[in-house]
């Protein structure tokens, strides 16, 4: 088997080396470019993980290598003068340099032939003369360029600048150190890879990793964008002065860049195959680039060795390693996002700024910090003010008059299962049995305000005398027999995406007969072709809609709702005159943000007008309709600020569902920061939702100061008594997680197998 690899940096001399290893008869030649004492940047971090597997795919490899290392288990965290430290996290790191210098060593050691200071002939060259191409040649792949059209990838530019500096320093902790410049926010990310030593090639105080990154605006402010190389390193050695004391930063051909995300459709073509930044990147604030190449290398090597044609190999390969860099990536792009809006957390009290730095990622949690160091976790408590022994979610919240016993909230659900919009026995069994089951607020699904605002024919309403009092026999069973448990109403209408199936029939999908007509702020439907053309409201249908809101609001008053929620949402009538993608209004109602706010603006004030005043009154948004031209997280900032000066007690935080073709970022609590953005840049109460699944996430939200309520539907769906099990399985009895009486035998996990 002939053998061909582009690229020798980590992962392309890992999967030549490996490959050579398992078959000594392979002849595997690689190509670089630069030569062998090359190199940018300076240190890079392995997990244990990654370690274990080049163990067990090369223990020569892992030996050389944990000669080298060096490791640390704490993290520091520098904020406004003052130094808070996290341990019990555990990183490896070693130069870059010294690294490929093994892998180097080990190639030569096995009989690969390196190709230095050379460019690597066409991949698909190559593949005609060799039976695999491994093309690892980084970034900006020429391989990957050259076969755009098969791999189809996708490059994101993101908002910050970095540079990779070093100081001739070992730190004893990974460092994160924030300074608040006059031009704005910078951040500093520090690690050791050499520890001190009397000679060799490293100075005796061994040497650090510093990366110096902020927004592309600070960027330009500082006027760093027409510095050289030494001009940077002198100027980002001043604004972290106090970490250096006086030593110098040092480059090594380091440049200002933007980072990029790669992602590729499809990562092999034909007897070619991806590997590394030219598969995929990870943003370095999880330290993954180098981990991620080294792993593909390893899993590449073992599916060739199982036998069978290539082609097999590589889709194995890349069926193996395509969820693991996919999660990866997600954590990325959350910790690398929440370096892009550091201006949105700095304010946060030490400890707690400290916490919410450290769970970014959301592969970092509070019960996972509590293992590693619980005395950090509970000064983090402590600062929150939460009392010893209970878990943050089980914490009260007061929005006006109501005082919530915990964080916890069942998400609005549609259950399709009304009949001419009356709920039934099913309803008061779905609220009432999640109403006992301990979360503070249980909601309902959109209540609709008149027939034709319904989604389809199963949707509830809130819009005929038997409505009201059908509702009224829910509220009251809520009440008497969950006491302390609170419910609310959301009202809605549907509009352009009403008349439609039922979810298991058909997701919006319209009737097979039936269909009643629909309205919205513009004639444009929602899927052109397939849903029907909505009609235009004029200003005289508005008024007549706003009217059944309040109606509808009055009756939820005297049917016994605690709260009532504004859906302003995922596309139906108030979100479509808010998104600019849905309003295309000329008149008073459409046009800049603040005139496609009007409308819901006047309908929140008339049902605020006939809501009681001691009764909070929430708001659903979509904060991003995830599509080009949509609502903006800006947009939705001040969308939030508009109808907190209206009144609005909270800000329910959901996004998109406006537009059929939108391209989610989906991942855990995906949704959150779009609700930690409005809670500290508008100043109000948020709900987040989407994507929260366990009691450990609501804890990391709650503590973190990202929300002030979590929302959960589908875990609901799973378990009515989601909440009463958390608390049980985080050995908590207190009262905001009550069981009811008849259930509190069943207060414990039941035993199970042999100890039965």
């Amino acid at each position: 088997m002939r053998v061909a690899v582009i690229g020798g940096g980590p992962g392309g001399l890992c999967a030549a080396a490996l490959l050579k290893r398992l078959a000594p008869d392979r002849a595997v030649t690689l190509w670089e470019r630069n030569a062998p004492d090359d190199t940018f940047g300076f240190g890079v971090v392995l997990s244990d993980e990654t370690l274990g597997g080049i163990e067990t795919a090369d223990p020569d490899v892992r030996a050389a290598l944990g000669a080298e290392s060096v490791r640390w288990d704490a993290i520091d965290i520098v904020h406004r003068g003052r130094t808070l430290t996290c341990g019990g996290h555990g990183f490896a790191a070693l130069g870059r340099h010294r690294l490929l210098e093994i892998l180097h060593a080990r190639c030569r050691e096995l009989g690969v032939d390196l190709r230095f200071c050379t460019e690597a002939p066409p991949a698909a060259e190559l593949a005609r003369s060799h039976d695999l191409v491994i093309a690892a040649d980084g970034v900006h792949s020429t391989t990957r360029d050259a076969h755009r059209d098969h791999f189809r990838p996708t490059l994101t530019t993101h908002r910050c600048r970095y540079i990779w500096l070093s100081a001739d320093f070992a730190l004893d902790a990974f460092r994160f150190e924030i300074a608040e410049t006059e031009h704005g926010i910078m951040q500093l990310h520090a690690y050791p890879y050499a520890a001190p030593s009397a000679g060799g090639p490293h100075p005796a105080a061994g040497a650090s990793t510093v990366i110096v990154e902020m927004r592309e605006e600070v960027w330009r402010r500082a006027g760093l964008d027409r510095c050289d190389e030494a001009a940077s390193v002198e100027r980002c050695g001043a604004y972290f002065a106090g970490f250096l004391k006086g030593r110098p930063l040092r480059a090594n051909r380091s440049a200002w860049t933007a980072f990029r995300t790669v992602v590729n459709a499809r990562w092999s073509h034909g007897n070619t195959v991806l590997l590394g930044d030219a598969a995929h990147t990870a943003h370095f604030s999880i330290g993954s680039g180098t981990k991620l190449a080294v792993e593909d290398a390893v899993a590449l090597a073992a599916r060739l060795q199982d036998g069978g044609p290539v082609d097999g190999a590589l889709a194995a390969y890349e069926a193996e390693r395509r969820p693991v860099v996919e999660s990866t990536q997600r954590a990325a792009r959350a910790s690398l996002e929440w370096f892009e809006n550091l201006a949105v957390h700095t304010g946060r009290p030490p400890y707690r700024f400290a916490f919410d730095l450290l769970t970014r990622s959301r592969r970092v949690t509070h019960d996972n910090l509590r293992l590693r160091d619980p005395e950090f976790v509970a000064s983090v408590e402590d600062e929150a003010g939460i009392p010893p022994g209970t878990p943050p979610m089980f914490t009260p919240f007061r929005l006006r008059g109501l005082t919530l016993r915990n964080r916890v909230v069942v998400s609005p659900m549609d259950m399709y299962s009304a009949v001419d919009g009356t709920p039934g026995d099913f309803h008061l069994v779905h609220l009432g049995a999640r109403a006992l089951g301990g979360a503070a607020l249980v909601m309902t699904e959109m209540v609709c305000v008149s027939p034709r605002g319904r989604i389809t024919p199963g949707c509830t309403g809130m819009y005929a005398p038997e409505h009201e009092t059908a509702w009224r026999r829910v509220t009251d069973f809520v009440h008497t027999q969950a006491p302390g448990t609170a419910i609310g109403i959301q009202l809605g209408h549907s509009g352009r995406k009403g008349s439609t199936r039922r979810q298991w029939e058909g997701i919006d999908q319209p009737l097979p007969h039936g269909n009643w007509p629909l309205v919205a702020p513009s004639a444009l439907p929602y899927r052109p072709g397939v849903n029907q053309i909505p009609h235009a409201l004029t200003t005289a249908e508005m008024t007549g809609i706003r009217e059944q809101f309040t109606l509808s609001a009055a009756a939820a008053a005297r049917a016994g709702f605690d709260l009532l929620e504004l859906h302003c949402a995922h596309g139906y009538l108030l979100s479509s005159f808010l998104s600019p993608l849905t309003n295309r209004r000329t008149d008073a109602y459409g046009g800049t943000l603040a005139a496609r706010l009007r409308y819901p603006l006047e309908v929140f004030d008339a049902v605020r007008a006939v809501w009681p005043a001691d009764r909070p009154m929430t708001v659903r948004i979509s904060a991003t309709d995830w599509a080009d031209g949509g609502t903006t997280a800006e947009d939705a900032v001040a969308v939030a600020r508009a109808f907190a000066a209206h009144g609005a007690d909270a800000l329910d935080v959901s996004t998109g569902q406006v537009v059929p073709d939108e391209q989610p970022a989906y991942g855990r609590s995906y949704q959150t920061p779009f609700a930690d953005r409005i809670r500290h840049e508008a100043g109000v109460p948020v709900i987040a939702v989407g994507a929260i699944s366990s009691w450990d996430d609501v804890n990391s939200l709650i503590l973190a100061g990202r929300t002030d309520l979590c929302a959960l539907a589908r875990p609901h769906l799973y378990d009515p008594h989601w909440t009463l099990h958390a608390a049980a399985e985080q050995g908590y009895e207190g009262t905001p997680a009550p069981w009811p009486a008849p259930y509190r035998a069943g207060s414990r996990r039941p035993p199970t197998g042999r100890g039965a």
